[in-house]
């Protein structure tokens, strides 16, 4: 019998070359190269592989793409450079009434645009814009759109008579997604929804959307909690393909490994973590020395062992990120049989590691240091409360007791040396939250640093900053190689000279201390802010007047830190930086090239820019539960702290539930204005005005679960 001929290949090639035209219209400035597209595109299939080639040739033929060298593309029509004096390219950031402003690299200041001048441009897109003069300033208005900051939103569905809407929670979104019939995914009014932007054709007001997933309605936790983590990009669960590829990942022969290895599986080692941890990324293991030293290992959950660069996992855990813990719940980087099982390194359990091992003497001098692949035993996890009365004198361990009191006092010794070299002593105070069966709050305490959560600190900051400077450190005949620091730059004088004014309203002034740098002083501040119970206001304008830690290739150092080098090594079950750290690492000590390298500028851009979104995802997933937990106390007396003044009232932060409201400047009897300068809220009435850390009284008035704010006024008696 003859064979079936094979089916024509043209609906196939039809459809990729839509999608690669879409491509590359949605990215004109960006060139691509053919091994990239076909990884974008997800394309398995050598004949697939063969017939993206085959389309890539024909449309540069027809100049819808040009090659720009052997193998890689971009648009045709593209241009290099703005296309007169008068464009300018740059970051378009909207206000909520719909006017934006282009910031630009390299320009003091930003440019004023119209809200009938935004065009087609999305929150943050990366846009093209003509300046012209209107009434002797200078404005833009936009005229392409270069680069999509964003593709997929999260929003809210609205049914009309004849339409369908979806329009964005995100309020700096300038338009609402029409959506076509059959893309609505089963969504009903009143939905929330991630909708992804399909096209904007030219003449219609809004651009087009389809639905592609539906979360819920509104008002339950697992829905609310779900649109903040989409609305901050963290998908709610894993591919079907990266959960099969961690599943098939097979429990590794630890004798056969400890060959190839140093075997630490006879040393004494445990781990300290919170109550409620599942992922352990770090053990400690102990050695006295004959010579009166102390060998300390600091060993690291292996994730590179298991997760290979360009993998489904690895795909998946770079566009990640990172992990992201929500109050009730942990979106983890890597599925749960790898950050839970497979690298967690649980007590009593066979483990492969990465390790930094150091001697040190008694006085905490590191005298020999060690880096490479190991395997553990943990004898013990510790929670940090279980350690702490060990520490107190509270409890007694046989085993471990006098191991946990030595490893403590060395600790004491590194911090001491940090707090001397100028690092800064910043005590945060985290609100934890008790929730009963169906995670709803009952109850809340602030988590305060012990000296136990302070031992595991200083031996990670110590395998950091060992390791960066292993990597960083130039030595004799050997070019440094690219490698990913944690950096952190020195604080900015303009909001230093800001922190001056908003301390003196609490009766603070920063210490000079001569030949020593600024983070002396503001240690002294933040030390009789802890002594006054004010640390919980002092602590965030401090951190909020200091540049923000940043990944990147190029070493400036960590202020914040004191630290000449400084990395992430300690933690990549949750972290891709210090995954790439590891293979950096690796690579290095058996002599050989990372060979990625040239992409580590892009990919730290890339993590910190995910970290960020984690942070503001937490910073929203605790508001939400100060919220709910304040549902049933509405028309209740708190006294409060005022922690923030603006142009729309004043913020206060209740004493006993540290949940933060805000008095509107409509419910303030009177006129009042703001005075910019002090950070005052001034009466023109003849009132009370009202400044930074001051105490006031205040009437929870309502709370607002969706929009995750609490509305609080003044007592009766204090607006007469």
């Amino acid at each position: 019998m003859a064979k079936k001929p094979k089916k024509p290949q043209s609906k196939l090639k039809y459809k990729f070359t839509k999608r690669l035209v879409h491509l590359f219209e949605s990215h004109p400035h960006k060139e691509f190269s053919e091994k990239e597209i076909i990884q974008i595109l997800g394309i398995r299939d050598s004949s697939e592989r063969m017939l993206i080639h085959d389309v890539l040739i024909e449309l540069s033929t027809f100049e819808i793409i040009k090659s720009v060298q052997r193998g890689v593309y971009k648009i045709g029509k593209a241009e290099n450079g703005p296309r007169s004096e008068n464009v300018v390219e740059g970051i378009i950031d909207f206000n909520q009434r719909g006017a934006a402003y282009l910031i630009v690299d390299g320009m003091d200041d930003d440019i004023f645009i119209h809200a009938n001048n935004t065009g087609k441009a999305f929150n943050q897109d990366k846009v093209s814009v003509e300046l012209f003069n209107r009434q002797g300033k200078v404005e833009g208005k936009v005229i392409d759109v270069i680069e999509r900051k964003r593709t997929e939103f999260v929003g809210t569905v609205d049914v009309g008579k004849s339409t369908v809407f979806v329009r964005p929670d995100d309020t700096r979104m300038p338009v609402d997604f029409f959506i076509e019939k059959g893309h609505l995914k089963n969504a009903n009014h009143g939905d929330k929804v991630i909708v992804k932007f399909l096209s904007w054709p030219g003449g219609n007001k809004s651009p087009l959307g389809g639905v592609i997933e539906r979360l819920g309605k509104p008002g339950s936790m697992d829905v609310d909690m779900n649109v903040i983590l989409a609305e901050n990009g963290f998908p709610t669960h894993f591919p079907r393909g990266v959960e099969l590829d961690a599943d098939a990942i097979q429990e590794p022969d630890y004798d056969a490994e400890a060959r190839k290895r140093k075997d630490f599986r006879k040393t004494l080692t445990f781990t300290i973590d919170p109550v409620d941890a599942k992922d352990f990324d770090d053990a400690l293991s102990f050695k006295e020395l004959g010579n009166g030293n102390y060998e300390i290992g600091i060993h690291i959950a292996d994730v590179s062992h298991y997760v290979q660069p360009g993998s489904k996992l690895d795909m998946e855990a770079y566009s990640r990120g990172n992990s992201v813990y929500l109050v009730d719940r942990v979106i983890p980087m890597l599925p749960e049989v790898l950050s839970n099982k497979l690298c967690s390194l649980r007590p009593h359990e066979e483990k492969l590691t990465f390790s930094a091992v150091f001697e040190l003497t008694p006085e905490a001098q590191v005298v020999k240091e060690w880096f490479g692949k190991t395997v553990i035993y943990s004898d013990h996890r510790f929670t940090y409360e279980q350690a702490q009365e060990i520490i107190e004198g509270q409890a007694a361990d046989a085993q471990f007791g006098d191991v946990i009191k030595t490893m403590d006092g060395i600790a004491k010794v590194l911090r001491g040396k940090r707090l001397k070299e100028g690092a800064l002593n910043v005590e945060s105070q985290e609100v934890r939250f008790d929730l009963d069966e169906k995670g709803n709050p009952i109850g809340l305490k602030i988590k305060v640093s012990k000296d136990a959560n302070k031992l595991i600190e200083e031996f990670m900051l110590l395998a950091n900053r060992k390791v960066a400077q292993y990597i960083g450190e130039p030595k004799k005949g050997k070019k440094t190689i690219p490698f990913v620091y944690r950096t952190h730059d020195e604080p900015n004088e303009a909001k230093v000279a800001d922190l001056r004014i908003f301390l003196a309203e609490f009766g603070y002034t920063i210490p000079e201390v001569k030949n020593k740098p600024l983070s002396y002083g503001l240690n002294q501040v933040m030390e009789k802010a802890k002594m006054k119970d004010e640390l919980h206001i002092i602590g965030p304008l401090v951190i909020r007047s200091m540049s923000k830690a940043i990944y990147e290739t190029d070493n400036i150092g960590h202020y914040g830190l004191a630290f000449q080098y400084y990395t992430h090594f300690t933690s990549p079950i949750r972290r891709y930086a210090d995954l790439l750290v590891h293979r950096i690492l690796f690579e290095q000590l058996n002599g050989r090239e990372f060979k990625d390298g040239k992409m580590l500028d892009e990919w730290c851009k890339h993590i910190s820019g995910t970290e960020k979104s984690a942070t503001e995802a937490e910073r929203e997933s605790t508001k939400y539960m100060q919220v709910k937990y304040m549902e049933d106390k509405v028309g209740l007396t708190y006294t409060g702290k005022i922690t923030g003044v603006t142009d729309w009232g004043i913020f206060v932060e209740l004493d006993e539930t540290k949940c933060e409201g805000l008095v509107h400047i409509n419910n303030l009897p009177g006129r009042y204005e703001v005075d910019s300068k002090t950070k005052q809220m001034v009466s023109k009435s003849g009132y009370e005005n009202y400044h930074l850390g001051m105490s006031v009284e205040v009437v929870v008035k309502n709370v607002d679960l969706v929009k995750k704010q609490m509305d609080l006024i003044l007592p009766d008696d204090m607006l007469f």
